[in-house]
C-alpha cells in the first residue's frame, strides 16, 4: 500500500492540539486565515501522495551509488525533486527578502511530515536545505546572504549539515577539521566529516557545505569552533557555478535504511584546501550551528511522525484485508479479518495514538517557534522562545522513538509478511530507526531536557506547562461526555507523575548529577506521554464543541491513549525517582 496524506486530521491536529487556532486569536498569525492553511496542506498533500510516495520503493532499492565521485539518485528522484522546488515547496516559510513566502514554521511542519511520509529518504534532503537558509540568515554576512540565499530558498542549490567526524561524534567539540586564513578575508579547510547527508548528488547543479572547522589559535572544545560555508563548485560573479572548489566526497555509506539518502564521507583539502566563507563570527559556530540545528530536530521529530503514519496506513489497510481465524457463532470454514481480533485491534490504537501525540507534540514545538518569532510583545516572544526550548528534546526523542515502535509494530501485524521485504513493512522499520539517533541521539535530548530546559526560569517554565495541560484535564471532566470514561482520571494520575518526577530532578540536579541523569530518558518519555494525552484530549474537546468533526472517533482515541498508554507515566516517575541506584551499582556491566 502506497500513502495517501492524512491532510484534514493533519488540519485539525494544527489548529487545535498544536495550538495554532489559538495563537492566531492572540494576533501570532495575523490575517492567515483557514482558507489559505487548508489549501496549503492540500497541495502539499497532493504532491506528497501522487509524486514522492510512489519513489519511496524504487529509492529503496536503487540507493545513491557513488561512482568516480558522482551520486546518482533514483530513478525519477531528481524531476520530483526539481518540480517540488519549481512549486515552491523549499521557501515556504523562508523570509520574502530572498525569495521565500515567510509563512509560519508550523505550517511548513505539517508539509514536511508529508514529505517524510512519502519518503524519509527524500524528505531529509530539503530540511537540511531549509535549516542552513535559517542560519545563513541569521548569523551571515550581507555578501554571503546576497550571493546564496536566493539560490538556496528556491531549491535551485541544496545545503548540508556537517558536524561529525571519525573521532567526534556527539562530542563536536573534539573535531579536527582544520580552517585557516588565506590573507585574503577567505579561508582555507582541510580534514574529513563523515555521516554527511546529502553530501553528494546529483539533484542540483551546486551543494552548499556548512562545515564546523578550528582555527589554529582557537580554543579547546565547543569554544574554539567556527562554522564556514563552502561551496561544491565557487560562484561565478553572474551567480552560477564555476570552478570545482577542493571538496569532494570519499564514500557513500552502505546503511541499515533510507538507502536512496546519500550519506556521505566528505574530504577537504586534497589540493590547497577548499575554499570557505566564515557565517558569523569566529569561535563561535556552535551557536550558528544551534540555529540549523534546532529546526534539523524538529524536523526529525516530523520524520518519526511521518513514518509512523505511513506504517500505520500500511498496517490497517492490511489488517482489513487479511482473513485468518474465526469468531464465536462462525462456521469451521468462515473467516474474519484480522482486524476483528481484539489485540490486532490494540497494536492498531496503539500505533494511532502514539502517532497523534508525536504529531500534536511537534505542531506545538512548531507553533512556538512560530510565536517566539511574531508574538506582539517581547513578554510574549520570551516565554515562547522557553516553551520552544522545553519542547524540542521533547518532540524529537519521542517522535523518533514512536516512528520505531509503531513500525515495528506494523511489522508485527503484516505477521510473516511484514518480515518480508514486498510488503513495505520492513522497509519502515529499517527507515525509521536513524531518526533516533542522528541531530542528536535521543539521549542526548534527554540530557539537554533535565540539565538545560527543566532549570529554565527556575523551573517556572516547566511548571507552567504543566499547569496549562491541567487545565486540559479539568476541561475533560467538565466536558461531561461519556465517550471519555476515565480519561480525566487516568490523564491526571499521569499528570500526578510527572510533577513527582520534576520536583526530584529540579532538587537533585543541585546535589548529585549522575542520579539526575539516570532518570533522563525515563523522564522525556513521562513527559512526553502526559503532555501528549492531554493533547490527544485537546483535540476531542475541540471536535465536541464543532458540533461533530468526527468527535467521536478523536474522543474514542483520547481514551485510548488515556487508559492504555498515558498509564505508564506513573511507573517512570517510579523509574525516575527510585531508579538511579540501580544503573550507578550494576556490577553486572563491570564485570
Amino acid at each position: 500500500m502506497t500513502y495517501r496524506a492524512p491532510v484534514a486530521d493533519i488540519a485539525f491536529t494544527l489548529r487545535h492540539a498544536g495550538g495554532f487556532a489559538a495563537a492566531r486569536d492572540r494576533g501570532v498569525y495575523g490575517d492567515i486565515g483557514d482558507d489559505v492553511i487548508d489549501a496549503v496542506l492540500a497541495q502539499a498533500g497532493r504532491f506528497a501522495s501522487e509524486i514522492i510516495a510512489p519513489l519511496n520503493r524504487i529509492g529503496d532499492r536503487h540507493g545513491a551509488p557513488l561512482r568516480d565521485g558522482v551520486v546518482t539518485t533514483p530513478p525519477g528522484w531528481k524531476e520530483a525533486y526539481t518540480g517540488w522546488a519549481a512549486a515552491g515547496w523549499n521557501g515556504l516559510a523562508a523570509p520574502a527578502q530572498w525569495g521565500g513566502q515567510e509563512l509560519p514554521h508550523a505550517l511548513n511542519a505539517a508539509c514536511i511530515e508529508m514529505w517524510n511520509s512519502a519518503s524519509m529518504a527524500f524528505g531529509i534532503g530539503p530540511v537540511l536545505t531549509m535549516a542552513a537558509v535559517d542560519a545563513l540568515a541569521a548569523h551571515g554576512s550581507d555578501v554571503l546572504k546576497q550571493a546564496y540565499l536566493p539560490k538556496l530558498v528556491s531549491g535551485e542549490w541544496m545545503g548540508t549539515m556537517q558536524l561529525t567526524e571519525p573521532q567526534a561524534g556527539s562530542d563536536v567539540g573534539a573535531l579536527r577539521t582544520r580552517a585557516e586564513r588565506d590573507g585574503n578575508g577567505g579561508y582555507r579547510l582541510r580534514g574529513q566529516k563523515i555521516f554527511i547527508t546529502y553530501g553528494e548528488h546529483d539533484l542540483t547543479a551546486n551543494i552548499i557545505h556548512f562545515v564546523l572547522a578550528r582555527l589554529p589559535d582557537a580554543p579547546a572544545g565547543n569554544r574554539g569552533i567556527s562554522l564556514f560555508l563552502v561551496p561544491k563548485f565557487l560562484p561565478n560573479a553572474d551567480g552560477s557555478p564555476g570552478a570545482r572548489n577542493d571538496v569532494r566526497a570519499h564514500a557513500v555509506e552502505h546503511k541499515l535504511g533510507i538507502h536512496a539518502s546519500p550519506t556521505c564521507t566528505m574530504v577537504y583539502g586534497d589540493g590547497e584546501g577548499a575554499r570557505g566563507y566564515l557565517v558569523g563570527e569566529e569561535s563561535h559556530g556552535m551557536a550558528c550551528m544551534f540555529t540549523m540545528m534546532n529546526l534539523a530536530r524538529l524536523a526529525v521529530a516530523l520524520q518519526g511522525v511521518g513514518i509512523a503514519e505511513r506504517a500505520t496506513q500500511a498496517a490497517t489497510a492490511f489488517a482489513r484485508e487479511r482473513r485468518q481465524g474465526r469468531r464465536a457463532a462462525m462456521g469451521a470454514a468462515e473467516q474474519v479479518a484480522i482486524i476483528a481480533h481484539p489485540d490486532i485491534r490494540r497494536m492498531l490504537l496503539t500505533m494511532r495514538g502514539l502517532t497523534a501525540a508525536a504529531r500534536a507534540i511537534s505542531y506545538a514545538t512548531a507553533v512556538a517557534i512560530d510565536e517566539a518569532q511574531r508574538a506582539n510583545d517581547a513578554a510574549a516572544r520570551k516565554a515562547a522562545h522557553a516553551r520552544a526550548s522545553l519542547l524540542t528534546p521533547i518532540a524529537k526523542a519521542f517522535s523518533t522513538d514512536i516512528g520505531t515502535e509503531v513500525a515495528s509494530l506494523g511489522v508485527q501485524v503484516h505477521g510473516g509478511m511484514g518480515y518480508i521485504e514486498e510488503t513495505g513493512a520492513a522497509q519502515h522499520y529499517r527507515d525509521a530507526r536513524i531518526a533516533q539517533i542522528y541531530e542528536g541521539t535521543n539521549g542526548i535530548q534527554a540530557i539537554d531536557l533535565v540539565t538545560r530546559k527543566l532549570p529554565l526560569a527556575g523551573g517556572m517554565v516547566v511548571r507552567d506547562h504543566i499547569a496549562g495541560l491541567r487545565r486540559t484535564v479539568a476541561a475533560v471532566r467538565e466536558a461531561n461526555e461519556p465517550g471519555f470514561g476515565a480519561t480525566a482520571t487516568r490523564l491526571g494520575e499521569a499528570l500526578d507523575g510527572l510533577e513527582r518526577a520534576t520536583g526530584f530532578l529540579l532538587a537533585t540536579l543541585e546535589k548529585s548529577m549522575d542520579t539526575a541523569l539516570a532518570g533522563a530518558t525515563s523522564y522525556l518519555r513521562l513527559y512526553a506521554e502526559a503532555a501528549g494525552g492531554c493533547m490527544l484530549a485537546d483535540d476531542a474537546l475541540a471536535a465536541l464543541r464543532s458540533d461533530g468533526a468526527n468527535s467521536s472517533a478523536r474522543v474514542a482515541l483520547a481514551r485510548f491513549f488515556a487508559t492504555n498508554l498515558a498509564t505508564a507515566a506513573p511507573g517512570l516517575a517510579t523509574s525516575v525517582i527510585e531508579g538511579a541506584d540501580a544503573v550507578a551499582h550494576a556490577t553486572v556491566l563491570d564485570e
